[in-house]
């Protein structure tokens, strides 16, 4: 075949399956229509099979066309049936075409001296039929192990993935650095404004309770991971003042889609490692909804010791975002401000805005 013709891509083993098929399918054929003398003579044993297999190859190359078409028009699990059922009935009439005109072809071209005959289309169907038949199944069987292969693994990839952001989002919530900070400034409002220190234990009992409860999610909606965000800014509100402050602008349907949990949690993390603040030069952070992105901005202040873990934060992230919805995350800077554009994730899994 010319190599411009590419075989579709039907399952991984097309070209395996083409060849164990179709070879034994040509030189039957040829055997119906020569007889004993297909094995007898080296040159019309040659150019027949030659011939022949282009031609089956051809045919398999379109019925593989029509079957992608038809997974494509009926992908869903409860279609399985009603797809083969068509599948198999244009395989059926489109095998008459196509022996009808080999049979034709050939005896139009007396090609070997073959003249046609209604014995040999009937017993070259009838092949054709029940080698269609084997192949459809074989081939749903092959794409639907794959399907299943191919998602095991993504899951897998996924939930490393899960258990890599855990860590890096429950690092600097967990260790003894962050609990003592929390503790120390809880301490201080106690004396200060009790009033002020209830609702930091409230917020900070929040915060340890999402992360125990959501852990192990694959997705939370945004109004879910901004109420969680406002809890965790409140904390770290606290302890920097009027050094940190946080805009959210995120209303509507852009509410009900979903996000892999703690991702925001994550960015903010790593943009108060990555910058510094005051009350003469706050870190300002704002979370707004546009174009079907949730987008976070902060301020570049680069901290003359920041810990260096940006890029692999964002890697996580991004990891996520394409085993989820095959979409991509993207990040910018312009004029001294980063923004971080998270694609935002319906509510039926795996599909973006």
């Amino acid at each position: 075949m010319p190599s411009s013709v590419a075989i579709p891509k039907h399952t991984s083993k097309d070209l395996t399956i083409l060849l164990a098929s179709m070879l034994p399918m040509t030189v039957l054929i040829n055997h119906f229509l020569y007889g004993a003398a297909y094995f007898q003579r080296p040159l019309l044993f040659v150019c027949t099979s030659v011939a022949t297999f282009m031609l089956l190859a051809f045919s398999f190359i379109v019925y593989g066309l029509v079957a992608i078409s038809l997974r494509n028009r009926f992908p869903e699990e409860h279609q399985v049936f009603k797809r083969i059922l068509i599948c198999l009935s244009i395989f059926y009439l489109m095998s008459a075409v196509f022996m009808s005109i080999l049979l034709i072809g050939y005896d139009s071209l007396h090609f070997f001296g073959y003249q046609y005959s209604e014995n040999d289309f009937l017993r070259c169907y009838l092949s054709f039929i029940v080698i269609n038949t084997f192949l459809t199944f074989l081939n749903e069987g092959v794409y639907r192990f794959e399907k299943y292969r191919s998602t095991t693994r993504e899951t897998e990839q996924l939930k490393k993935e899960y258990m890599h952001s855990q860590l890096l989002g429950l690092k600097s919530q967990m260790n003894p650095h962050f609990l003592f900070n929390s503790l120390n400034t809880l301490s201080s409002l106690i004396h200060e404004d009790a009033g002020t220190a209830e609702d930091f234990l409230d917020h900070m009992s929040k915060v340890y309770r999402y992360l125990l409860r959501n852990n192990e999610e694959q997705l939370v909606s945004v109004a879910t991971e901004l109420t969680f965000i406002r809890s965790y800014f409140f904390l770290l509100k606290a302890r920097h003042g009027e050094a940190l402050h946080l805009e959210t602008d995120v209303t509507g349907s852009a509410r009900d889609c979903t996000i892999p949990p703690l991702t925001l949690q994550m960015l903010f993390e790593q943009i108060l490692n990555q910058n510094a603040m005051s009350r003469q030069n706050p870190l300002r952070i704002s979370i707004t909804a546009e174009d079907g992105m949730l987008t976070v901005r902060n301020n570049i202040q680069p901290r003359i010791k920041s810990v260096e873990l940006y890029g692999e934060v964002l890697d996580n992230i991004a990891n996520k975002y394409r085993l989820l919805c095959q979409q991509d995350i993207i990040v910018e800077e312009d004029e001294g401000v980063r923004a971080v554009k998270l694609p935002l994730i319906t509510a039926k899994e795996g599909v973006a805005v």
